[in-house]
């Protein structure tokens, strides 16, 4: 039928018989699997060269087209490499090829068949060669279908085989398509060794499978019980073993960070100016897609990039769509009647469906030591293979590679779901190998993503819910703080550069991102870290006081405009008014400062002996505190700290001082005077302390932050479908600003010593929380 000739034209050359090969592929005629035209196919040159507009076109021809039905002839013109043109007529019938013949089924089994042939081998073989351009030429294919399917359970994949093909046991029995690629392709990457040889494939196999799962894409951010995710599914359906191997590798991968091996199995030319087939096949799809997929070229180059290593990214990525992927399924009225217990021990329920459990996400969750010997790990409550990793070394490197949002995600995975990894780093003596580069990032936070900086304060507020974590980094001293500009940091502890910098990122965020609930999780961390404070430096306590000092300013003004009124009153777009706005904003700040003075109160009540600095700088500008001398929200709070400035100005005024005094002779009058300090009419609150819960529907935020991830490392090279929903690509719903959503429950509204902030986002189509800060003491109105 047609033009498309069945075999290559006898003395080709080798361009042209490759070109046949591919134009047989998304031609008309149906080769059965057990055909040579798959050998021959999957065995083309690397080297050889096809033209951009020729893959797209040949990816028209293979995807069911709507065609209108008056026209007898589908005109496609296919520019050939040479100066001949190939002019191919394709009626109604023939634009439906893949319906037909099944190629991308067929071209899927061959992969897996090459895999499982590559499993036993220890050197290279034609069978790496194979699966190469097998998963190569099937992730072209999968984009462009994917990007243009019509229907939402992607029925133009079509996944199956003829009847003849069946009937021939390519297949296990009751087997899908989908299920059977995903076993073939997570079994080689999780139990093949990552060599020389196989190299390439492994990192051909990730990108397949950032395609395949590139689904998502093409549905909304929350997930519902009617998406088709044929290729994701079918990974959670996997059994547990497999899972582990898969999540170990995948993280051996970003450990190692092994690079690309220069071998004669896979010619590449360094220099960028020429490229195989499969590179032209790849590079035409990244005008359709958005998939990272770079050139071997690129993968080899040794300007620009060079801090990036493929193979780890790659892996990266992948593992952070399978930990937070979740299946949503309809629940139904016989499983309403089931006891809820059973229920919520394989899935977790919301507003009438429910969301099974995620392997990978448990395989994360439950990750363990590889130091440890197996007796102790066993009868864990997982119950089932564990992954064991070199814990030291994924420490190292998360420290090493943190300027990567997506190295902070998976910090953030480790420290929030396993609870092993998070008492590993509590017992670290080398804090600063993970802070330092966590302070770093927030001190350069104009040039980071607001989601970033979020994730990133999401995990010190973790971290400092531990007492022993507050404790340890005042014990750290840095000789010097060189990428902190404002002034030389000499001998500063540890802590003492977390709370300069946790405040200086409160002030970019009340310049900038007006963030507030970003000041919420500033002012928790620095609240638990308060009863423990050891020898702040002077810098620290100065900055300390100077945040309330900037916080009252504002106070001061928000009242002003609403109590004087000399605000003009506008009505907004909703009717409201900005003086309702201005209430709600006062109310805000006044709870901030009950927070600034909460925490210095802990430190003035548990630590003022070790702490002479903050006395000194207290009492330096006491004066900012007089205007709230006789508030009644802040009036018990503000004295403890009057009773703290009488003691020591009292011990000041008793001195007999020669001169003026000076810094240093106040400083040694306090020091001298902290010694006998006994905290004599100081009254005792319960301690402020905070923890961060993550909600149980945290996929709302998540799946679509990943994906946004992802693309972001496209760098212009994009290999998936474009999204469907205007969530994935809107530029303030998903994936450029972690946004809080909530409010404060105050005390005097809920009658109890218990307060709680909900910290969250904004996402298309309504409100989502990722966490919540619990204060487990006393707050405001106490």
């Amino acid at each position: 039928m047609g033009a498309v000739p069945s075999t290559p034209r006898r003395g080709a050359k080798p361009p042209e018989a490759a070109e046949e090969l591919i134009r047989m592929f998304v031609g008309e005629k149906s080769y059965p699997i057990s055909s040579d035209f798959w050998q021959k196919l999957l065995e083309l040159p690397h080297t050889f060269e096809w033209p951009l507009d020729r893959v797209s076109q040949a990816c028209q021809i293979f995807m069911v087209a709507e065609i209108d039905f008056s026209i007898c002839n589908y005109k496609v013109f296919l520019q050939s490499a040479t100066t001949d043109s190939i002019y191919i007529r394709c009626n109604m019938s023939a634009v439906q090829n893949n319906y037909e013949t099944r190629h991308l089924a067929k071209i899927l089994v061959h992969m897996v068949l090459s895999l499982q042939e590559s499993l036993p081998m220890t050197v290279g073989s034609s069978t790496h060669s194979k699966a190469t351009n097998a998963a190569y030429i099937s992730s072209i294919f999968f984009k462009y279908i994917i990007e243009n399917a019509k229907t939402d359970n992607f029925e133009e994949l079509f996944l199956s085989l003829n009847e003849d093909d069946m009937d021939k046991d390519f297949l296990p029995k009751g087997q899908s398509i989908e299920s059977f690629v995903m076993r073939g392709v997570l079994n080689f990457i999780g139990t093949a060794e990552l060599s020389s040889h196989s190299f390439v494939l492994h990192h051909e196999l990730l990108n397949f499978l950032m395609v395949a799962m590139s689904t998502q894409l093409r549905s909304g951010p929350s997930p519902g019980p009617n998406d088709s995710h044929p290729f994701i599914d079918a990974a959670m359906a996997q059994e547990g073993a497999l899972v582990t191997s898969v999540v170990r590798r995948l993280l051996l991968n970003f450990i190692t960070r092994s690079h690309i091996p220069f071998s004669s199995h896979y010619p590449v030319s360094s220099d960028g100016s020429h490229s195989g087939v499969l590179q032209r096949v790849g590079s035409a799809a990244a005008n359709f897609v958005l998939l990272p997929y770079y050139t071997f070229s690129y993968l080899i180059s040794s300007s620009g990039e060079g801090s990036r290593n493929l193979l780890a990214d790659s892996s990266l990525l992948v593992l952070l769509v399978l930990i937070h992927y979740r299946k949503c399924a309809e629940l139904d009225e016989s499983m309403e009647s089931t006891n809820t217990d059973t229920v919520k021990s394989h899935a977790y329920m919301k507003e009438g469906s429910i969301f099974n459990d995620n392997p990978f996400c448990m395989a994360i969750n439950n990750a363990r030591d590889d130091e440890f010997d197996s007796i102790d790990i066993e009868g864990n409550a997982f119950g089932g293979p564990i992954v064991r990793l070199p814990f030291a070394s994924l420490f190292d490197t998360l420290g090493l590679f943190l300027i990567d949002e997506s190295v902070v995600l998976l910090l953030y995975s480790f420290i929030h779901g396993n609870p092993a990894f998070l008492e590993y780093v509590l017992v670290r003596t080398d804090l600063d190998t993970l802070l330092m580069p966590i302070l770093e990032t927030l001190y350069n936070a104009s040039r980071r993503t607001p989601n970033q900086i979020y994730m990133l304060l999401i995990i010190l507020l973790i971290l400092s819910q531990d007492s022993s974590f507050n404790a340890s980094i005042h014990k750290s001293i840095l000789p010097k703080v060189p990428w902190y500009e404002e002034r030389l940091l000499h001998h500063s502890s540890l802590g003492s550069l977390m709370v300069v910098i946790l405040i200086r990122t409160v002030k970019y965020n009340l310049s900038k991102l007006r963030d507030i609930y970003l000041h919420t999780n500033c002012l928790a961390i620095l609240a638990n870290m308060a009863p423990h404070v050891h020898r702040l430096s002077a810098y620290a306590s100065q900055r300390l006081v100077s945040l309330f000092d900037m916080l009252s300013r504002k106070y001061t003004k928000l009242a002003e405009w609403k109590n004087d009124k000399v605000l003009p009153l506008a009505a907004d777009q909703n009717g409201g008014s900005i003086e309702e706005d201005m209430s709600t904003e006062l109310h805000i700040y006044t709870d901030f400062l009950r927070i600034v003075l909460e925490i210095l109160n802990a430190i003035l009540t548990h630590a003022l002996p070790r702490n002479p600095e903050v006395v000194y700088a207290i009492m330096h500008r006491q004066e900012v505190f007089q205007p709230f001398k006789s508030h009644p929200r802040f009036t018990e709070l503000l004295e403890n700290i009057y009773t703290v400035l009488d003691f020591f100005n009292s011990r000041m005024d008793m001195q007999q001082m020669d001169g003026e005094w000076s810094v240093d002779k106040v400083l040694q009058v306090i020091i001298i005077n902290c010694r006998s300090w006994r905290g004599e009419g100081m009254k005792m609150f319960t301690q402020l302390r905070f923890t961060y819960e993550q909600e149980t529907h945290p996929e709302e935020f998540f799946i679509p932050y990943v994906w946004r991830l992802l693309l972001g490392h496209s760098s212009g090279d994009r290999l998936c479908a474009e999204p469907r929903c205007e969530a994935w690509t809107g530029s303030r719903h998903t994936g450029d600003v972690l946004w809080a959503v909530g409010e404060h429950e105050r005390q005097e509204r809920a009658g109890s010593r218990n307060a709680q902030v909900s910290c969250g986002y904004t996402a298309a189509g309504g409100h989502a929380k990722t966490g919540r800060l619990t204060s487990a003491g006393r707050h405001a109105g106490g």
